[in-house]
């Protein structure tokens, strides 16, 4: 679980996303960074239980930095308002199928798992494998724990037909998500209950199998 503190530091920095107010309570700062890191190394232990290959990853290097890079966005506040960590057997990359866990106050965090935004050659290899794998992939996504914690794909799709294939093909509206992922909205108040930790070993166990799947294109 976080600390009660870690979540106020955040919301403050929602109100005060300015580098001087910052500067100045840079030891908050430190401590609600900390706080995350303890509980992302903490979670990588009871992770590696289900995916070994997570034995020997750096927790440290699965976290975003808060400083946001503005160069190109109209939006130039300086940090993010939120603290995040993408798991995977190669850290924060995402160039592949991994489980992300969103910190943000305001009843705005999340955990999901899957992969978001391939490249048109990933994408293809993604829905080609479903296309071999059918059977498999729905028994995935329609497992009675993966269903309870994530009832549906988050809804990443194209609007008309994916390029290349018939509307009449029988996996036709598996084919149309651009991003296959999963996300559940986690409420302030579970953040700083041990329930939380519970519930992100839980969805990983539950989300494994399909983050595999999408990872056997690569």
């Amino acid at each position: 679980m976080l600390n009660k503190t870690t979540l106020e530091f955040l919301s403050s920095l929602k109100k005060n996303n300015k580098k001087e107010w910052f500067e100045k309570n840079k030891p908050n700062f430190e401590m609600a960074k900390l706080d995350f890191e303890k509980f992302i190394s903490e979670l990588f232990y009871q992770l590696a239980k289900t995916n070994k290959d997570l034995i020997g990853v750096d927790p440290k290097k699965c976290i975003f930095r808060i400083y946001r890079d503005a160069r190109f966005s109209k939006n130039k506040e300086p940090y993010k308002t939120n603290f995040g960590a993408a798991i995977s057997e190669s850290g924060k990359s995402m160039e592949t199928a991994l489980f992300y866990i969103h910190i943000e106050p305001g009843d705005n965090s999340f955990i999901a798992g899957g992969r978001y935004m391939p490249d048109s050659s990933s994408l293809k290899k993604i829905r080609e494998r479903i296309i071999e794998n059918p059977k498999e992939f729905k028994k995935i996504i329609s497992e009675k724990k993966f269903k309870s914690l994530f009832p549906a794909l988050s809804d990443l799709k194209v609007k008309t037909l994916p390029r290349g294939y018939s509307k009449d093909h029988p996996e036709i509206e598996l084919l149309k998500y651009t991003s296959y992922i999963v996300e559940k909205k986690i409420e302030d108040q579970l953040l700083i209950s041990p329930d939380f930790s519970k519930l992100c070993v839980e969805a990983y166990k539950a989300m494994f199998p399909f983050i595999k799947f999408l990872n056997n294109n690569q």
